[in-house]
């Protein structure tokens, strides 16, 4: 599989990248400077650096089509900083989702259509990385959900209320998308010991190890888990 990765040089996109990479596949890494992925991942062959701004659109076609072969997905773990945009995620995620749907992906599955014999056109995919503080409608939550809530709206209301939109933007694309939802993110060891599901119910006190929540990414990737679902995953 080839996978582009939005924010390959961020606590999360490195162990995505390397993980992905482990695991057989293709990266394109979107970076705004090389310089913050290791030597090791600039010289792998299986790695595509491709240097741009998301949030200006600026080389984000580039990532996705390449010379001219479309990646089979695309993964955003961008993350906001205290100097950055305030509309990144939304922003980022609408020049990705235009470049997706000008180019869409095409590959052989089985069945002809009678515009291409032998082959089928599918819709990409798309996984985006967001906070657990983002919530479905009629969700039900518990009261540390609701307390972690409360704190998100306080403190950080610019940055929910960007994943929020960005959310949206992706639920009225026509991707197969997965919204992956995390608490608290740690640096912890990559164990692959997480539980995940649409209905899992988190508090206070629930973290993800980033190199974690990077092995569910690629799972949703690889077994199409949790098209059109916003998936939550914590650490066990």
């Amino acid at each position: 599989m080839r996978i582009a990765v939005f924010g390959a040089t961020g606590r999360t996109g490195r162990p995505l990248v390397e993980q992905a990479v482990e695991r057989g596949h293709e990266v394109v890494a979107f970076v705004r400077d090389m310089t913050g992925l290791s030597p090791a991942v600039r010289n792998d062959d299986r790695v595509i650096v491709v240097e741009g701004d998301a949030y200006s659109g600026e080389g984000v076609e580039r990532a996705i089509v390449g010379d001219g072969d479309p990646v089979d997905a695309v993964v955003s773990v961008l993350a906001q900083s205290s100097e950055g945009p305030d509309h990144l995620l939304t922003e980022a995620g609408r020049h990705m989702l235009a470049a997706m749907n000008r180019h869409g992906v095409e590959r052989a599955v089985g069945d002809a259509d009678r515009h291409s014999p032998g082959r089928l056109r599918r819709r990409a995919r798309f996984v985006t990385l967001v906070g657990a503080g983002i919530r479905e409608e009629g969700e039900s939550v518990n009261l540390g959900g609701r307390m972690m809530g409360v704190l998100l709206k306080l403190l950080a209301r610019s940055v929910l209320e960007d994943a929020r939109d960005q959310v949206e933007l992706i639920k009225d694309s026509d991707t197969r998308w997965t919204v992956v939802r995390a608490p608290r993110l740690t640096e912890n060891a990559h164990t692959g010991e997480f539980h995940h599901g649409t209905d899992l119910s988190l508090g206070m006190r629930d973290t993800a190890a980033r190199a974690n929540v990077a092995e569910f990414i690629l799972d949703c990737l690889e077994g199409n888990l949790y098209v059109h679902e916003m998936p939550k995953v914590a650490d066990v």
